[in-house]
């Protein structure tokens, strides 16, 4: 097992400015204001955070430049920002506007290259590659915009390709599990991990804490990202540390 520090990196979804949540990637609803709970989560020991503009990409429209800019004036944190980047320029004004990676996942299944563009401008370590995938009839199918559209790209093939163009990470979503709180999909993290060589971060379906020993050790992530748990107070950060630090799994206490 890689041991270096295992991150957790609570997902702020956000819609119309708001942070919000929903199961199978449906049934929105808000959970609080983004600035206020980035910087709840900072003080409680969380890694990292994401944002996502979950429409933004559907509804053809850029980021909020504004709330990336506020939410970096509060924060002490790396974080990473995502939704509607769909050239340099819309990276570049993340980038600006205090972000300290940025996140595609629709625009690099329409055009592959933009990867290497990113990359080749920022830096890989700059470049998250965010896939979303559903299980269906034993394979694991992408979908782009939001869960919404699906390509035909085979998740492992698709997810070696990014690597190949430069992305610094991964962070795979399985559609089939998010919001349902019955764990990760562990199985395809391992076979990601073990074929890749960038990290690659967990996203869906986290309930309980053993959840994240699960993701960490059989699924050998190197990051796991949870939203609903940490919204809702189910879980602490630093109490999920501490029992994960017990299970000699490294986590970093901030």
């Amino acid at each position: 097992m890689n041991m270096l520090a295992k991150r957790i990196i609570p997902c702020l979804d956000i819609c119309n400015g708001k942070t919000v949540k929903g199961i199978e990637f449906l049934n929105i609803r808000e959970v609080g204001d983004p600035v206020e709970l980035g910087a709840r989560y900072a003080r409680e020991g969380a890694d990292e955070l994401v944002y996502l503009d979950i429409t933004a990409s559907h509804e053809k429209r850029k980021l909020f430049t504004g709330l990336v800019r506020r939410i970096a004036e509060k924060l002490n944190i790396p974080f990473t920002v995502g939704g509607g980047i769909s050239d340099l320029s819309d990276a570049g004004r993340l980038l600006d506007a205090g972000a300290d990676k940025i996140s595609v996942n629709s625009a690099p299944i329409l055009d592959p290259g933009l990867i290497e563009r990113l990359a080749t401008g920022f830096g890989s370590q700059f470049v998250v590659v965010a896939i979303d995938a559903r299980e269906e009839n034993g394979r694991w199918q992408v979908y782009r915009n939001g869960g919404r559209i699906p390509t035909g790209l085979d998740l492992f093939g698709w997810a070696y390709e990014v690597q190949e163009r430069g992305a610094g990470e991964i962070l795979f979503t399985s559609m089939n599990h998010d919001g349902m709180k019955q764990g990760y999909a562990c199985d395809e993290l391992a076979r990601l991990s073990g074929e890749l060589s960038i990290p690659v971060i967990a996203s869906g379906g986290a309930g309980a804490i053993e959840h994240f020993k699960d993701v960490f050790t059989r699924g050998n992530a190197d990051a796991a990202l949870a939203a609903s748990v940490f919204h809702y107070g189910e879980i602490g950060i630093r109490q999920l540390k501490t029992c994960l630090y017990g299970e000699n799994i490294p986590v970093r206490f901030i």
